[in-house]
């Protein structure tokens, strides 16, 4: 073979795919894509399975029991409207894309056009940072039923924790929004395409992300991606809105503060209601494992925290029909082992104390500490963050402590989120 085509062979090998190969060496460096926020959508038209209620226990009136600190509300249907979100992003980069889904919508939607831009305050946004978004060259998309579509890249420098406001002109949509409900950031509706104003004029808002699933950065390749896979308490139904306090937030920050070694991001993927097992609020962690984690790009890691609707909607009672714990145990194993086919290594959290919640009672209670103990104790998990032994009451362990109590007996603060936040030891994700 002659010199110029063994030259030509290798800078094809060398740049195929925009892979830089060192030929001397043969290391491979690479950029690659990496989730910096992320969100999981529900399945909105599933209605909440009614709890197996134990002898003695009757429903509550729920207009009196305490919820998050801002109110949630799904508009019915986006009709020649632009929606505004606000993401707050884990790492940064300078090049982006945002990915949206129409998961569990029933009729096509038709986005016209789509702006981001870094937010200053409330849906206001710094003019100098704002960028169109284009789909596969072209202004707008339709996204089917089930479908997800990806943006083309956008240049766009993006520091680490940055507020983003996504803009998207929907023209069309039928039914309700594919969503997640609990986004506890205030989102902008107006009428007409503002997809490019500063400020959104004013009109309707709502609690939670429509049709936006996650955003990517391109990163350097020590650069990954931590899942947090759970309920509300994941979620973050507890905390304050528009603040940024639930801990897969707070533990981002946390990480960001070393400037050191690779940079990590973590992406919220609870559901709040959401079950292991059982479709009810949101399809089961068994049911969206590789939509919501397998799904997004970068993901090294997973933190499980779920279990907990689970025993409150089919194991406070006894009898055949009952949840166990070995029923809870067999879904983390799936879980553990789906994870480590595809190279993710997968946390541990142990469910926090609940007395005082309605449904609560001493059999859920025993299930809880019999799962905790599997989680502490059985070693399959790859690590395990104790959150139990952080946020109960030590003179009432059944409880969580009074301090980070919001006043509904489950949902951790703000305060009791940071605790949590605090108690994963980071050299873990260096594994």
């Amino acid at each position: 073979m002659s010199s110029w085509v063994r030259c030509i062979g290798m800078v094809m090998v060398c740049f195929l795919g925009g892979t830089f190969v060192a030929a001397q060496s043969g290391e491979t460096v690479a950029d690659h894509w990496v989730a910096t926020w992320a969100t999981a959508q529900e399945l909105s038209r599933t209605v909440q399975e009614i709890p197996e209620l134990p002898p003695g226990v009757t429903m509550p009136d729920f207009s009196k029991l305490k919820g998050p600190a801002m109110p949630l509300r799904i508009p019915k249907t986006v009709q020649d409207e632009t929606v505004r979100m606000i993401v707050h992003t884990s790492i940064g980069g300078k090049r982006l894309r945002i990915e949206l889904s129409n998961a569990f919508g029933l009729g096509i939607v038709s986005i016209a056009d789509a702006h981001i831009a870094i937010r200053t305050s409330e849906s206001s946004v710094d003019a100098a940072s704002d960028r169109k978004i284009t789909f596969s060259g072209n202004p707008g998309a339709e996204i089917r039923p089930g479908a997800v579509i990806v943006s083309d890249e956008i240049d766009m420098d993006v520091k680490p924790l940055s507020d983003l406001a996504v803009s998207l002109y929907v023209a069309k949509s039928d039914g309700e929004p594919a969503n997640h409900m609990v986004g506890l950031h205030t989102s902008y509706i107006a009428s007409g395409d503002t997809t490019a104003s500063v400020t959104m004029p004013k009109g309707d808002t709502t609690s939670g992300y429509l049709w936006l699933r996650s955003i990517d950065a391109v990163a350097s390749p020590s650069n990954f991606a931590i899942a947090c896979l759970g309920d509300s308490i994941t979620d973050g139904f507890g905390t304050t809105g528009d603040t940024d306090r639930a801990w897969p937030t707070l533990l981002a920050a946390r990480l960001n503060r070393l400037r050191k070694g690779a940079r990590i991001s973590v992406l919220n993927e609870g559901i709040s209601g959401n079950e292991v097992l059982r479709d009810g609020a949101g399809v089961s962690a068994l049911a969206r494992f590789d939509r919501d984690i397998l799904g997004e790009p970068g993901v090294r890691w997973i933190v499980l925290l779920e279990g907990i609707n689970d025993i409150n909607i089919h194991g406070q009672i006894t009898g055949p029909s009952a949840l166990t714990a070995e029923n809870l145990i067999a879904g983390y194993r799936q879980l553990i082992a789906r994870a480590h086919l595809h190279g993710i290594k997968v946390i541990g959290a142990t469910l926090t104390p609940e007395e005082g919640v309605w449904l609560a009672g001493p059999v859920g209670e025993s299930t809880r500490q019999k799962v905790n103990a599997w989680i502490r104790d059985s070693g399959e998990f790859d690590a395990v963050v104790d959150f139990d032994a952080v946020v109960r009451d030590p003179n009432h362990p059944a409880r969580l402590r009074k301090d980070f109590d919001p006043g509904d007996h489950i949902h951790p603060n703000d305060i009791g989120n940071q605790s949590m936040a605090d108690a994963f030891v980071l050299s873990e994700f260096e594994r």
